[in-house]
């Protein structure tokens, strides 16, 4: 089988280094080339013709964003961006991830000794991804690897148990949309929520995103918005016309008390190797909405969510999958039909409207 081929665009000479010994330790993977800058890296694309292209957020003589900008016009390839946690690398990577970049991941610290098991492991996978993603889906829809962590279940952060069963005095009408999404999340939430009315019903949503990206990655989605997008916050009522974003580094879950539904943060345990968890949220919104809730997965990569929307199902909840031909990579909306979660799947751009016909 031909390995992956990847092009590592980056100005600084050790991290050029590091990822290509990183990228290179994956025997289905091949670093044909390294560019110090977007013109020298323009050269090598027309040469090597690679299938993935690591792309440095900042660089001199020509930003990451604006050959990306270029690139995605002229000659659209797999890109995975490479940004700082700071909050200007955040909003950069949000308006790269809305040019067509598939992923990113955060710069490498090269004091990365007691994590690099866990870098190597989220570089490799995410090229990996990358190389068999949909990118017109993107485009026009807008021996160190011996680390890694144990995938646990929602178990770790709350029990499973049925559905709770609420007197008839306190039983509400309310619906609560609860959306799970990973690998070209950020693009299909901002075309979800911007076509939503302002009187649809509270959302809560767990995108994979790291905790310096969900703050700036709210605050860009509710400018677009008829309805109020902002990041959870514990104890925070959940309201029509309102979405709530897990933080990053954080599990967002449902609860109830008496006919109201609030967020609850929790600094539990990674789930499925993610923090946050769609099926920490899923089994939450199972509990404590139960056939009042509406499930929605969208593009992810992975299974994270898809046994949390079974416990929605079975609880009464209404789900529903983004399709394949939309999806940037057909994952976790793959695996919730593959578990019995749900058989429908709805394009990208109707979703909004599916959710407003069933609330």
């Amino acid at each position: 089988m031909a390995k992956i081929t990847v092009l590592v665009v980056d100005d600084s000479a050790l991290v050029r280094k590091l990822l290509s010994e990183i990228l290179n330790s994956d025997p289905e993977i091949e670093v044909v080339g390294t560019a110090v800058d977007p013109y020298a890296a323009r050269e090598k694309i027309k040469k090597l013709r690679p299938d993935v292209l690591t792309l440095d957020v900042e660089m001199p003589r020509m930003d990451g964003v604006t050959f990306l900008r270029n690139l995605m016009r002229l000659f659209p390839m797999p890109v995975i961006m490479v940004s700082t946690l700071t909050e200007q690398g955040a909003q950069v990577t949000l308006e790269a991830l809305e040019l067509g970049a598939v992923d990113f991941v955060m710069k490498p610290k090269i004091d990365l000794s007691n994590t690099l098991g866990d870098y190597a492991e989220e570089i490799i996978t995410k090229v990996k991804t990358a190389a068999a993603v949909n990118v017109e889906a993107l485009v026009h829809e807008k021996s160190i690897l011996d680390t890694v962590p144990d995938k646990l279940t929602a178990d770790v952060v709350l029990a499973k148990k049925e559905a709770r069963s609420i007197p008839s005095h306190l039983n509400t009408t309310d619906k609560v949309i609860a959306i799970g999404s990973s690998t070209g999340g950020t693009e299909a939430l901002k075309e979800v929520l911007s076509r939503l009315p302002a009187h649809c019903p509270g959302i809560v949503i767990t995108q994979h995103i790291p905790a310096s990206f969900s703050a700036p990655f709210a605050k860009r989605v509710n400018g677009l918005s008829a309805i109020e997008v902002c990041e959870a916050k514990d104890g925070q009522q959940i309201l029509p016309g309102h979405a709530y974003i897990a933080p990053g580094a954080q599990h967002l879950m449902v609860e109830r008390s008496g006919a109201r539904f609030y967020c609850k943060l929790n600094d539990g345990p990674a789930v499925s190797r993610h923090k946050p968890s769609v099926d920490v949220l899923f089994r939450s919104v199972a509990q404590n909405v139960g056939k009042n809730a509406i499930g929605v997965m969208l593009t992810g990569m992975g299974d994270d969510g898809a046994m949390g929307m079974v416990e929605m199902k079975e609880a009464g909840a209404f789900n529903f999958v983004q399709d394949e031909k939309s999806c940037v990579v057909w994952g976790m909306p793959m695996q919730a039909i593959k578990f019995g979660a749900t058989d429908l799947q709805v394009p990208l751009a109707k979703i909004a409207a599916k959710l407003m016909t069933l609330a």
